[in-house]
């Protein structure tokens, strides 16, 4: 007697005690929430996250122990935005100092300073308490600049600063998530209803992703005490676990429906959907698991908790799956396609095979070469654009004009550039030095104060540290954090720094800020990137061997997978490195992608394609195993898997695509990309390059194995033909009629019945070459 699979014996425990396996999942899902919950986030800090000399800098800082201030900026100008009444602006600017002084929150209020253009005031305001929860208490302030801007005609009073400008953002960005989860959530449904026809049979694998959501978010906060983890990590467990999740559901649901049209008992069906899509999802998900464990390689702490966050997503939702799945399935029974949606039921319920696939098909199968050149050379045309790419860091010039907050910051930059695009000079040395460090920083001031490259508005200030042995300086820019203007600014500072340091022996110093870090950041991922890419596409080659046992399929699943990455990248470069979509998509392009997305948008993409390779090579295999010729495998295959993968696509195109949707650009780049990965991904990888490749190649997917055992059929209909209708027409189905029970002998069998044309299912026991479709007996497990 064999052993069943483990995939099949978990599904069965389940199946058979549903209440037990639905009990331990929704325990482990609270658990999971209740720990993350009560443990806390542990946040990446700015020390953790720097990278090169940029992340030196952030070290020298933080090893100074400065005490963190919440800084608010009260700008006051005309509200028509021209010239400012001098009287006006005084008495608003007292009227500001006084409300401001009179607040709890608020520790110290400075003197009005003039701009330098005498057009504008501005107040500096200090917050008491820390700076990372400054945004829950800095609306009293804003209150109060509110009420001196009512209470004086002509003047507008703005506040730009730690705890505002998080709030103004946060709360932009959060009405955007809140928009993009109630569409998303509504548009799977609707999609799963037109893939079902049944209404629990579309919820239960947005209930799954749910809950699989819920506690990948709890593991990630417990994760976090390991590894700090990034604000962003929940936005892509949400973005991942919906789309896993909903996709391996949309597997086993699809599989066990399928046989038990076919005749079987729930358990049967179960166990077969177990066997095979069960496998499939556990594949998979190994593969999107090996695709994101390439980011740690990217040596970055952002990365390294992105990738956690993803592979704990993955892992619970491949859990989900092979237990609570099965267990849901078995409970409902018949429930499962209640309440029937009448017309889209009549759809699902359509007996014969579609029309629709196999004319799709048909130029791939019947002139292979023809169309991978065509297919191949189109999708290389999307991808020319790539070649073109540059990268750069999000900015404040990337966020929206739309956002109320961030209008401000320009007022505020074009009266006082200081308080904008801002290097930060960190310096490192022994106490008895600190005398000689202030001269020499002193100096470097000097040299800055008589370059138009830096801002004239304001005198710097040097700050030391209570040891004496850390120095930093704020020295500002009047141009755009992504501007080449600060670009050659930073690159003078990194010039100058060295040698002011020079005559002071032990000195360490570093240039930061937010244009070292983003310029740093970029060149460290082109420098990790190789690294990266050569760990995923190793590893993934290995585990489809093994999966495979065949050296070809690994290769073509990387080399199509690359093809799909590629065109998606050159559709990224064409929209947002020009200006054409800039209305369709509203934002305001920069001329450049990104840094840190195309890294992340690889592995992503690499491990969801593999996703749907891995699907429908297996279905293929499985056909192939029975006996088929490599085109009747290749036409069954993809035909038979047609629908869930075309289903699940686009689920993930109208999840992904939504993020298109949001302010921040940086999303917008992830969801479009994502989006049109996918799409390319479904429609001509999947109809035309796959069908195409693998029916060039024939006896060759395989290599060096082969689908057959020795003994097996010497020959099998090509389905582009009549297939013959009766047995003995087909003698070589006779051979392998004999069907092996578990734990019976072989036993004589009716006579098989004629091959069905568009099916095909084998028993897990059966022999290569068994094709038949014989009814289900009690006890049988056929597939």
């Amino acid at each position: 007697m064999r052993k069943k699979p483990a995939t099949v014996r978990i599904a069965r425990w389940s199946a058979t005690h549903p209440w037990s396996a639905i009990g331990l999942w929704a325990v482990f899902v609270a658990a999971c929430l209740v720990l993350g919950g009560a443990a806390g986030t542990n946040a990446i800090s700015d020390e953790e996250s720097g990278v090169r000399e940029s992340g030196r800098a952030g070290k020298i800082v933080h090893s100074g122990d400065f005490p963190e201030k919440a800084e608010e900026n009260v700008l006051i100008t005309a509200e028509d935005g021209g010239k400012l009444d001098p009287a006006a602006g005084r008495e608003a600017a007292a009227d500001v100092v006084e409300r401001m002084k009179a607040l709890d929150e608020v520790e110290d209020v400075g003197d009005p300073v003039p701009a330098p253009d005498g057009e504008a005031l501005l107040v500096p305001v200090t917050m008491k308490g820390d700076t990372e929860n400054a945004d829950r208490r800095v609306q009293p302030l804003l209150d109060a600049g509110a009420s001196v801007q009512d209470a004086h005609e002509g003047v507008r009073v703005d506040e730009v600063g730690t705890g505002s400008t998080a709030k103004g953002l946060s709360e932009t960005l959060g009405e955007d998530f809140k928009k993009a989860e109630l569409i998303s959530l509504p548009l799977t449904l609707l999609i799963l209803l037109v893939v079902f026809g049944a209404i629990i049979a579309a919820g239960v694998p947005v209930v799954l992703a749910l809950s699989c959501v819920g506690a990948a978010v709890g593991l990630s906060t417990l994760a976090s005490h390991v590894l700090p983890e990034t604000s962003a990590v929940g936005n892509v467990i949400l973005l991942m676990g919906m789309a896993v999740g909903v996709d391996y559901s949309l597997f086993y649901l699809k599989r066990e429906r399928e046989e038990h049209r076919a005749g079987k008992s729930h358990v049967d069906a179960i166990e077969v959907a177990a066997e095979t899509s069960g496998h499939t999802v556990v594949v998979s998900g190994t593969t999107v698991i090996v695709a994101m464990a390439g980011l740690y390689l990217a040596h970055e702490a952002t990365f390294a908790s992105l990738a956690t966050g993803s592979i704990i997503v993955v892992a619970v939702a491949v859990l989900a799956s092979l237990t609570v799945l099965p267990a849901l399935l078995a409970k409902l029974g018949r429930w499962v396609d209640k309440p029937k949606v009448p017309f889209l039921w009549r759809l699902t319920m359509r007996s014969g095979e579609s029309r629709v696939w196999p004319a799709l098909l048909r130029p791939a199968l019947s002139k292979p070469f023809i169309t991978l050149v065509v297919s191949v050379g189109a999708l290389l045309l999307l991808a020319v654009p790539a070649l073109d790419m540059k990268l750069k860091q999000p900015g404040s010039d990337d966020l929206s004009r739309d956002i109320a907050v961030v209008r401000a910051m320009d007022r505020l930059t074009a009266h006082f550039p200081s308080k904008g695009t801002v290097h930060q000079v960190a310096v490192r040395a022994p106490a008895d030095r600190a005398d000689d460090v202030k001269t020499a920083l002193n100096g470097l001031l000097e040299r800055t104060a008589k370059d138009e490259l830096f801002a004239h508005d304001s005198t710097p200030t040097i700050e030391a540290s209570e040891d004496g042995r850390v120095h930093t300086v704020d020295v500002g820019t009047p141009f755009q954090p992504k501007s080449d203007g600060a670009r050659e600014s930073l690159d003078v500072l990194r010039e100058w720094v060295p040698h002011a340091m020079a005559d002071v022996p032990g000195a360490e110093s570093a240039v930061g800020g937010k244009v070292a870090q983003g310029v740093d950041f970029t060149a460290h991922l082109e420098e990790r990137m190789p690294w990266v890419v050569g760990f995923v596409l190793l590893l993934t080659f290995v585990t489809m061997v093994l999966i495979f046992r065949s050296i070809a399929v690994a290769l073509s699943a990387i080399l199509l997978n690359l093809l799909s990455a590629a065109a998606a990248f050159g559709v990224l470069v064409a929209v947002f490195q020009n200006t054409w979509a800039e209305g369709l998509l509203d934002f305001h392009s920069s001329g450049a992608v990104v840094s840190w997305l195309p890294l992340f948008l690889f592995v992503v993409l690499f491990g969801l394609s593999m996703d749907y390779h891995v699907f429908v090579v297996s279905r293929i295999r499985e056909a192939a195993l029975a006996g088929a010729p490599t085109r009747t495998a290749v036409r069954e295959g993809i035909t038979r898997s047609a629908g869930v993968v075309t289903s699940a696509a686009i689920v993930m195109v109208g999840v992904f695509a939504i993020f298109g949707t949001l302010s921040m650009v940086e999303f917008k780049q992830l969801g479009v990309g994502l989006a049109a990965a996918i799409l390319l991904d479904a429609v001509i990888i999947r109809i035309y390059v796959l069908p195409a490749l693998m029916t060039a190649l024939g006896k060759g997917n395989w290599w060096p194995g082969r689908v057959s055992r020795p003994g097996g059929p010497t020959s099998f209909p090509d389905q582009t033909e009549p297939a013959r209708r009766n047995a003995e027409e087909q003698p070589q189905y006779a051979r392998f009629a004999a069907e092996h029970q578990y734990g019976q002998p072989s036993a004589p069998q009716a006579p098989p019945q004629p091959y069905q044309r568009g099916g095909y299912r084998h028993d897990g026991h059966q022999r290569p070459g068994q094709y038949h479709d014989e009814a289900p007996r009690p006890g049988s497990y056929q597939q």
